[in-house]
């Protein structure tokens, strides 16, 4: 095992949120993230302005942490939704906030609307957020690191009760025709939480977490991980590349399409960086060791 290697996240062709691409769409912000109808808008206008293949929901990384009771700004039609004011001062508080309800809510309108875009034929992606991102919706990041650093048993059982939310969320979003889940948490990054905490993050959450969604991915779906992660499983020993031959200059977005049926996990390339071709044509499924 050596050291965690760090991801550089290139991306920048995906411009999401912004008055170019929300202006003539006829929308009232913040209200149109609220809303199914409003988020088909929204997503094909994205997909659209981004000249890709797939729309892409939610549009934040706050959806879940929402739905457990996190307090938001909104936003308006050049930014998304995000975190404003934390509701927990500790561990204790968070455990005690309430399981998600799928069936209210935001977190109910993404899911709607993911199974309405999937009626149309669209290939629909659903962005979920790792632990760290969710808490620091919650709570006060530096309060985040204390109480990990100085209570690893009880973050443990907030990573578990987070893993069990996602993993429902994974599951509706099957039921909703997902064809690709994308998983980052960009709080929980090695430049955010260091080689030490990043080494513990994965023994505690990312790795029991990975092997769980494995076992929900079936022919209809595939789960892709940040880069960021991949490398934090591979690099720790815990996951390795198993390689799969496919025409050199496939597009990475067909390349995952076609490999539902083989392959549960990918991870070497972000899906955002719309149009990045595998040149040599490999496949890099993740597997968990």
């Amino acid at each position: 095992m050596g050291a965690i290697r760090e991801f550089k996240c290139t991306y920048s062709n995906s411009v999401g949120i912004s008055a170019e691409t929300t202006a003539g769409l006829g929308l009232e912000f913040p209200d149109a993230y609220m809303h199914s109808e409003t988020m088909q808008v929204l997503a094909k206008a994205i997909k659209a302005h981004d000249n890709s293949e797939f729309v892409l929901l939610p549009f934040c990384r706050t959806v879940e942490a929402e739905s457990m009771g996190a307090v938001l700004n909104y936003g308006d039609a050049n930014t998304g939704p995000r975190a404003k004011d934390p509701i927990c001062a500790d561990l204790d508080e968070v455990m005690a906030l309430p399981e998600i309800d799928f069936g209210k809510n935001r977190i109910h309108e993404v899911l709607d609307a993911c199974a309405a875009l999937k009626s149309e034929g669209e290939t629909v992606c659903l962005e979920v957020t790792g632990p760290f991102t969710i808490l620091n919706a919650l709570m006060e990041p530096r309060l985040v690191f204390k109480a990990y650093r100085k209570d690893r048993d009880k973050m443990k059982l907030v990573f578990e009760k987070f893993s069990e939310q996602l993993l429902r969320y994974i599951e509706m979003g099957k039921k909703a025709g997902v064809d690709i889940f994308i998983f980052s948490d960009s709080a929980g990054a090695l430049d955010i939480l260091g080689p030490r905490f990043l080494t513990n993050a994965v023994e505690d959450f990312y790795d029991p977490f990975i092997r769980k969604v494995s076992d929900v991915m079936d022919e209809s779906c595939i789960f892709l991980l940040c880069p960021k992660f991949t490398y934090a499983l591979t690099d720790t020993g815990h996951a390795e590349f198993r390689e799969h031959q496919l025409e050199p200059g496939t597009d990475f977005l067909k390349a995952m399409l076609d490999m539902k049926r083989t392959a549960k996990i990918g991870g070497q390339v972000c899906i955002k960086n719309v149009g990045v071709k595998l040149a040599h044509g490999i496949f890099r499924e993740i597997v968990m060791k």
